[in-house]
C-alpha cells in the first residue's frame, strides 16, 4: 500500500523552446556581423582633419587615393590619371553612377591634382563623391 506524502510533488521540466530562441539569435548575429566585416582595400594616406569628418568608409565604394608624389591609386592598385579616367569609364559604363566614390589625397597633395582626379570623376557621369578627410576629434 502506497502512503502520498501531503506536499504534492513537483515535476521538474526543461523547457527547450527558450534555449532554441537564444541559440537561433546568437546565430543570426553572428551571421549578420561576419558579413560586415569586410576590409576595405585601399592606400593609406594622411588625410587633412576636418569637425565634419565621418570614419565610417564602407568597403563596397570605389576608393581613389592621391599621394604627395602626385601618384594616383584605385583601390591598393597604382594608375596614371590617363588610365584613371579610363578605369571609371570601364567600371561604371552601363552601370548606376549613384554608386559612391571616396577621393582621399594626403595634406601635401596640390589642390591641382585633386581636382583633376575631380574632374574625370565627373565625366564618368558619377554623381555621388566624397572627400575623405580625418574626423578632428576635438569637437
Amino acid at each position: 500500500m502506497r502512503i502520498g506524502s501531503p506536499v504534492p510533488r513537483r515535476h521538474s521540466r526543461i523547457e527547450i523552446i527558450p534555449l532554441i530562441d537564444v541559440m537561433f539569435f546568437l546565430l543570426a548575429s553572428f551571421m549578420m556581423v561576419s558579413l560586415n566585416m569586410e576590409k576595405l582595400k585601399a592606400v593609406k594616406v594622411d588625410a587633412p582633419l576636418a569637425s565634419t569628418g565621418d570614419k565610417d568608409i564602407k568597403a563596397d565604394v570605389f576608393s581613389i587615393a592621391l599621394n604627395r608624389e602626385g601618384q594616383v591609386f584605385i583601390g591598393e592598385n597604382g594608375t596614371t590619371l590617363p588610365s584613371l579616367g579610363l578605369a571609371l569609364s570601364n567600371h561604371f559604363h552601363g552601370k548606376a553612377t549613384n554608386t559612391p566614390v571616396y577621393v582621399s589625397a594626403d595634406k601635401g597633395t596640390s589642390h591641382g591634382a585633386v581636382l583633376t582626379v575631380l574632374d574625370l570623376v565627373r565625366r564618368a557621369g558619377i554623381q555621388r563623391v566624397s572627400f575623405a578627410v580625418t574626423p578632428d576629434e576635438t569637437k
